[in-house]
């Protein structure tokens, strides 16, 4: 049975592995000062990011973590699903989807509209989830990055 629920700051040593998991299969690194960071918001109740730890058999095997946002499309906020990941010994028995579900518990009961996210196009095997979870909004993303 997966559990789903919110970080404490006693995990903070099962988190790190996983985010560094995440970052590692995105071939992407961030500074340890962002990193620190990221995790002190996750344990803020005035911030507007959130983390989720998927847990099977009393270990952390999954994370998420989503944001709220306004929008001039809607009255209502967005959440926005940013970072999903699974320790690879987990996957293959549904603790991304217990995940994504949680997300849209969450948010609706935030009384957002929707919630959203983004993968690279070559993530094959997430996408056939997301396939069944969500529909492809079908945009493109293009970003500037400064610094």
């Amino acid at each position: 049975m997966i559990q789903i629920r919110p970080f404490t700051a006693e995990d903070r040593e099962a988190w790190g592995p996983l985010w560094q998991g995440y970052l590692t299969f995105y071939k992407s690194s961030v500074p340890d000062e962002v990193t620190e960071t990221t995790w002190r918001r996750f344990l803020d109740p005035a911030e507007p990011i959130h983390g989720l730890a998927a847990v099977l058999d009393g270990r952390i095997v999954g994370i998420v973590h989503y944001l709220h946002h306004r929008s001039t499309w809607t009255t209502a906020d967005y959440c926005y699903l940013q970072d999903l990941f699974t320790a690879e010994e987990a996957r293959g028995q549904g603790v991304a989807r217990a995940l994504i579900e949680a997300v849209y518990e969450k948010a609706k009961a935030h009384g957002a509209s929707r919630v959203y996210w983004l993968t690279h196009e070559t993530n094959t095997t997430a996408q056939a989830l997301y396939d069944k979870v969500a529909s492809r909004s079908g945009f493109i993303q293009y970003r500037h990055l400064f610094g």
